[in-house]
């Protein structure tokens, strides 16, 4: 059977993507962070969240050993973080600085790759940090990852529909086209190898916009050819199936989707096992421990869910689970006059009564001094905090600056309608402009991005057609309004 143990509801927006390793948990979200928690008991370690992303991170990764994690976002980066002291250990941008949806580790760590929403591929050398190869697809945005288990292939699965097989040296072994209608979502390899008869053969899940769970054997011969044969098509879910994972031992295979289910299913029959209920929108993550029996789901509720797999597990086909949650929560900050604020609008006073509550009370005549008011304060950087606050202390600095974005995170979560909110930066907006794309964005987020991005919608991956910013009036009427109201 399988039980819910725990909830998690740490985050301010969807979460993307979950990640164990053998002690850790890692999960991901539009909220532009990541949180820690040790799979002992789920708490979240002391550096926990992790803040070093621009935009929403989209996925993140362990190393095998678990010593590093690696985590890719809409700034056009793959960020490398040490799970000992959660600081950052290296920075990989993306060739093109475009958006990061993926990236994967091989299974002894000695390469990352990351694939980004124009198609390309970075292979790089873990050990020295450095670009190995790259490769691309036109016209279509990697979204999906991973290496076999003997870590000398990888898979990749794109919108286009097609699941493409590349060495280390990112020549296409094979490509399988049209594998899922509409566009590839995720995909993984189960841990199994299988040799023989001059063939070395493993097990690839794939899942895509079809509302379809597929499981792939994917082989190479001595020669190097290579073939991909359809074993199972699985059509539990009723709508798009958006991440799917194996079990350690190969055993279970976990999808989830849009219908907000996520299902387990014996891996080698492909019989549906459980329907889990128990997210309230889209099921976009999941992902199985390598050291115990649990999984995690994440969803668009910005919840995490943990489930518990006991034996015995076959005697309870298709089995849809009313399970009462017991919930791990941050307790909600509760603001004294300033709460009913947003933090842009707080005055010097109302930063004084923050820092107070976060246990900084001996930065508050420095503030004061400084004269930071909300404004300032979600400004705030490690070079302002050391050149013009003169906090010497590299801790201290880290404490405030996670502070100042959790404050910030949890202002977007407190009842901001969802238009407001700019796509890129998901913070409220103050300057409303109309791109090409028909979207509304913040005037200096879409400038930025214009900038840097080679003229791509954040929203659709299409070229713009012309990068002509129209003001709008009537929605920062509207949010004027709102705020008012507040």
């Amino acid at each position: 059977m399988v039980s819910l143990i725990c909830t998690l509801q740490d985050h301010r927006d969807d979460v993307n993507w979950c990640a164990f390793s053998p002690t850790l948990l890692a999960t991901c979200s539009a909220d532009k962070t990541l949180r820690i928690y040790n799979t002992r008991d789920f708490s979240e370690v002391p550096y926990s969240p992790l803040s070093g992303h621009g935009y929403g991170v989209h996925c993140c990764c362990f190393s095998a050993c678990g010593q590093y994690l690696a985590s890719c976002s809409t700034d056009g980066s793959t960020v490398v973080w040490s799970t000992d002291t959660g600081e950052i250990e290296a920075v990989l941008e993306h060739p093109g600085r475009n958006p990061v949806r993926v990236c994967a580790f091989s299974p002894d760590s000695s390469h990352l790759v990351s694939g980004a929403s124009d198609g390309t591929l970075g292979l790089w050398d873990f050990h020295t940090k450095t670009l190995h190869r790259t490769g691309a697809v036109n016209d279509t945005t990697m979204v999906a990852c991973s290496f076999t288990p003997c870590g000398q292939m990888f898979v990749t699965g794109s919108t286009y529909g097609d699941l493409r097989l590349w060495d280390l040296d990112m020549n296409q072994l094979h490509a399988e086209k049209n594998t899922h209608d509409l566009g590839v979502t995720c995909c993984c390899f189960g841990p199994e190898i299988l040799s023989g008869s001059g063939r070395v053969q493993f097990r690839l899940a794939s899942c895509g916009q079809d509302s379809t769970l597929k499981i792939w054997t994917v082989s190479r011969s001595n020669t190097g050819s290579c073939k991909m044969q359809l074993l199972h098509t699985l059509t539990g879910q009723s709508a798009p199936v958006l991440s799917c994972a194996f079990s350690a031992d190969g055993q279970l295979l976990v999808s989830g989707s849009v219908d907000k289910t996520a299902t387990v299913y014996d891996a080698s029959q492909g019989t549906l096992l459980y329907t889990l209920n128990q997210h309230e929108r889209y099921v976009t993550a999941c992902a199985f421990s390598p050291s115990t029996p649990l999984f995690a789901t994440g969803s668009m509720d910005k919840t995490v869910n943990i489930w518990r797999v006991e034996d015995g597990h076959s005697g309870n086909e298709g089995k849809s689970l009313p399970v009462e949650t017991a919930t791990f929560s941050c307790e909600g900050r509760k603001l004294l006059g300033h709460s009913r604020l947003l933090v842009s609008d707080w005055s010097e006073e109302d930063v004084g009564a923050w820092l107070c509550e976060e246990g900084l009370q001996a930065l508050v005549e420095n503030f004061k001094t400084n004269n930071i008011d909300g404004a300032e304060l979600v400004s705030l950087t490690k070079e302002t905090l050391a050149s013009e606050l003169n906090i010497e202390s590299v801790g201290l600095r880290s404490k405030v600056l996670r502070k100042v974005e959790e404050l910030k995170a949890g202002c977007v979560c407190t009842g901001v309608p969802d238009e407001y909110l700019c796509p890129i930066t998901r913070e409220l907006m103050k300057d409303p402009v109309i791109a090409a794309d028909g979207y509304s964005y913040e005037r200096e987020a879409i400038e930025s991005w214009i900038a840097t991005k080679n003229r791509s919608s954040p929203m659709t991956n299409l070229p713009l057609q012309t990068t002509l910013l129209t003001p709008n009036r009537t929605l920062k009427m509207a949010i004027g309004r709102w705020r008012t109201s507040q």
